[in-house]
């Protein structure tokens, strides 16, 4: 089952679980937590009390109440104190408890905040791969959907994505200078143009066009001997002195059935084949792609099915294909990489590198405010 990142507001989630970023008492505070019990109502207090609070790494179960979800998991998270006094390993045990106990209440779905990472003062970009690394660890071994709510894109843009932060600015003030305003207000307005303008220049360029045209050619009745002699071509010699566009021409499908019949490799197809190529089990290859298995079931039992972009490319991160696979599977899926898109822009950067990493790419997704890869 997949890990999405999102912005959503916690006490909203319709999952069976969330997690609250409690404090020791479990009697309510500030932040996730005092949101929490403010939409649970007076019945989650009434519930925590007899709970006898709960220590730094530890979970501990109340019921939803008021809540769209219907179990609240509590967790106590550390305070940061510069990482000498094993805040590290008490914030991976606050994932790790927490997963346990939801799969113990037969969850399916589970939203986390990011633990600690708020008044507690633990480093959101140190908060963020700890939360990753332990979610995925468990969803190797584990179907369970999972959310992890992020409040605000920093650090995840500046800090994390430099290099692809400017690609973006590059990109967008490439597509705001693709035609000059002065050569707009010279369309509209008719206004003076000056020298070196992208208008001045397409004017001169237009001076010289009759200097720079060749001389008309004859016509075929000036060129034509003066006596021409006709001689029969057979059909076959005939088709076989037409040029090559004529030939594909004279050999295409006479029908749309028989167009039809010739269908190349669909999606679904190509993609069993290259897991079957890469020697991985479904499994790995759609845990890998962060996707569903119920989603992966009707793609290997539609041989026509047509994904959505973010999973097709999902896959192709899952199977690590080179760049040229990558546009061929996208191909099947009726989908092609844009140099005007920045969601390609951004998927592109990582897989011309090499990095097929689902989880940081989906963070750099995310940062640039793009659909993640996946269902």
């Amino acid at each position: 089952m997949p890990l999405y990142l999102t912005h959503q507001d916690i006490t909203t989630m319709k999952t069976d679980a969330i997690v609250n970023a409690a404090n020791e008492s479990l009697l309510g505070g500030g932040g996730v937590d005092g949101a929490i019990h403010c939409a649970a109502g007076p019945e989650l207090l009434e519930a925590c009390r007899p709970l006898g609070g709960c220590r730094p790494g530890e979970a501990k179960r109340t019921l939803g109440y008021r809540l769209p979800a219907k179990y609240i998991i509590h967790t106590v998270g550390p305070r940061w104190r510069g990482g000498r006094e094993g805040e590290e390993e008490t914030l991976r045990a606050c994932y790790r408890n927490s997963l346990l106990l939801a799969q113990e209440s037969g969850c399916e779905s589970v939203a986390f905040p990011l633990i600690s990472s708020g008044i507690f003062g633990y480093p959101k970009e140190e908060a963020l791969d700890i939360a990753q690394e332990e979610i995925r660890r468990f969803l190797q071994t584990e179907d369970m959907t999972v959310y992890l709510i992020l409040f605000g894109r920093e650090p995840l843009d500046r800090y994390r994505f430099p290099e692809l932060r400017r690609q973006l600015e590059a990109l967008e003030a490439e597509k705001e200078s693709a035609v000059a305003p002065d050569f707009l207000a010279s369309m509209v307005g008719n206004a003076p143009m000056a020298p070196g303008s992208s208008a001045s220049i397409v004017e001169e360029r237009e001076e010289l066009l009759p200097q720079l045209r060749p001389a008309p050619l004859p016509s075929p009745a000036a060129t034509r001997p003066a006596k021409e002699k006709k001689t029969l071509i057979s059909p076959r010699r005939k088709r076989e002195s037409l040029p090559q566009a004529e030939k594909a021409a004279a050999q295409a499908p006479q029908s749309l059935e028989e167009a039809l019949r010739y269908l190349d490799e669909s999606f679904s197809q190509m993609l069993l084949r290259k897991i079957t190529e890469k020697g991985m089990t479904d499994a790995e290859c759609y845990k890998k792609a962060n996707i569903d298995r119920k989603l992966f079931s009707k793609i290997r039992s539609d041989a026509h099915y047509r994904p959505s972009k973010p999973t097709a490319l999902a896959f192709a991160a899952a199977l690590e294909l080179p760049l040229p696979e990558v546009r061929e599977l996208l191909g099947k899926a009726g989908f092609a990489l844009s140099r005007s898109s920045a969601f390609d822009v951004i998927v592109e950067y990582f897989f011309s590198r090499g990095e097929y990493d689902i989880f940081r790419i989906n963070e750099a997704l995310f940062a640039f405010d793009q659909a993640l890869l996946g269902n």
